[in-house]
């Protein structure tokens, strides 16, 4: 991969030259809202949802949610992956693509780089668990690269790709861990940020900012609330007319005009999906020196929920073993990747959600929005209809008004068989978390580790 001392710093500055760079070569995925989804959000839970949880018995929360939903599901290769992809070979010099490019991944990575690779004349080697789900390993065939399958095990995969590097002279391009990586990522970011901005101007109902949508009870940019905190907590001497954001430690100096403005309709949080933790770092890299808080959102399945446990005894997880159905989700994060996940100035907390959840967040997706999303892409929007904990956080810090909320949607890499499979019910007795297909490894058994989508 690059050399790490040539990389730009993670800060807001470089994800913006990444975008100028990318462009070309990516997608503007739309941002979409559901008022039906708005509706079910800020709608209080039954008591009996939180039986069995630290929550029971308590009052359930009454958030006020509107949704902004960036769906990456319409991107290139029909996930983000390709942002990242592709600004990590615009900075690799001729000479490390002379021998191409090498990289392992269960499918969104796998494709993203094949298809950036190709897009440059460049020769792509993906190493891909047999875990992998059939269309995935397909489209990544179909864009031009030498697929290698390895076994589910961090150790089988790492010495695949190390065999390419040695027979190929190949560069490896990782599928999060390295600072190019995030920064491709986080581009989605300053898209999501500019569109509701765009969407909100011609239409202020869309906002809970807005006196006439149903959660609102104030105009886009005239409240003393801002995630909870008022004018004059964080200012000292600020007016309605002038409302300077929280800057996470950025002077106010730094921050562009638009963004001091008392009209600049921000989202309050954003929700992203975290597996090995290069898209959340992204996000969150992009968004620190705006009021917007970032959280991130897992599956719990297995132990799929390293990020959200690692917080909680102050280390890093360094293994996942885990099936879930968000297939996408199943690694690690990495010592880089944590180091931002763990920076609570940058993502305000993490939050995990079940294999159940996940599948009723689809359905609503499939059937509210018509939106085609692939398991991992939902976990966001699981988190912000059932977690309890995360409900609490906008009840109180968003109070009578609420919260704008985006969510992304990661992508849409999901065959008709597959998720038929996932509706239908009827799994074998610990196989709940499993895809039908792409489940069983070079032995036929049911394992995979530290996975990266």
């Amino acid at each position: 991969m690059a050399d790490l001392s040539r990389c730009l710093p993670l800060e807001r500055s470089s994800v913006e030259g990444a975008h100028e760079l990318i462009k070309p070569y990516i997608h503007e995925t739309p941002v979409l809202t559901c008022q039906t989804l708005n509706d079910l959000a800020s709608t209080p839970q039954s008591p009996s949802a939180l039986s069995g949880t630290h929550f029971e018995g308590q009052r359930p929360a009454a958030p006020k949610i509107n949704f902004f939903f960036k769906c990456e599901n319409y991107q290139r290769i029909g996930a983000f992956k390709i942002r990242g992809a592709s600004y990590a070979l615009e900075c690799l010099s001729k000479d490390e693509l002379r021998n191409g490019v090498v990289t392992h991944s269960s499918g969104n990575h796998a494709q993203a780089l094949a298809l950036a690779a190709r897009t440059r004349h460049v020769r792509a080697h993906i190493v891909m668990p047999t875990i992998s789900t059939p269309s995935k390993i397909a489209a990544t065939q179909g864009y031009g690269a030498e697929v290698i399958f390895s076994g589910s095990t961090s150790e089988e995969r790492e010495a695949v790709v190390e065999d390419v590097i040695q027979r190929t002279g190949a560069t490896l391009v990782p599928p999060y861990d390295h600072p190019d990586i995030i920064l491709g990522q986080g581009t989605m970011a300053l898209e999501l940020e500019a569109q509701v901005r765009e969407l909100v101007r011609k239409d202020p109902a869309l906002s809970v900012r807005s006196k006439n949508t149903p959660h609102g009870n104030g105009s886009v940019g005239a409240g003393k609330e801002d995630n909870g905190i008022s004018d004059d907590r964080r200012n000292g001497n600020t007016t309605q007319h002038e409302t300077l954001p929280k800057t996470k430690g950025i002077p106010s100096a730094c921050i562009p005009p638009s963004q001091r403005s008392g009209h600049y309709p921000h989202l309050h949080a954003v929700l992203a999906p975290l597996g090995g933790g290069g898209m959340l770092s992204g996000v969150a890299t992009a968004l620190a020196p705006t009021p917007t808080l970032v959280f991130g959102a897992e599956p719990s399945f297995q132990g799929a929920d390293d990020g959200r446990r690692g917080l909680l005894q102050h280390k890093r997880i360094e293994s996942v073993k885990t099936l879930t159905i968000a297939d996408g989700l199943r690694t690690p994060l990495s010592p880089l990747t944590w180091s931002i996940v763990s920076d609570k100035s940058l993502v305000e907390g993490v939050y995990a959600v079940s294999e159940e959840q996940i599948k009723r967040a689809m359905r609503l997706v499939f059937e509210r929005m018509k939106v085609v999303v692939e398991p991992s892409a939902v976990v966001g929007l699981a988190v912000a209809l059932w977690d309890e904990g995360f409900r609490r956080v906008v009840e109180e810090k968003g109070g009578e008004r609420g919260w704008d909320v985006g969510v992304v949607f990661s992508g849409g890499n999901v065959g008709v068989e597959a998720l038929g499979e996932l509706f239908a019910g009827g799994k074998e007795e610990g196989t709940e978390g499993e895809r039908e297909v792409g489940k069983l490894g070079t032995d036929g058994a049911r394992v995979a580790e530290n996975v990266a989508g």
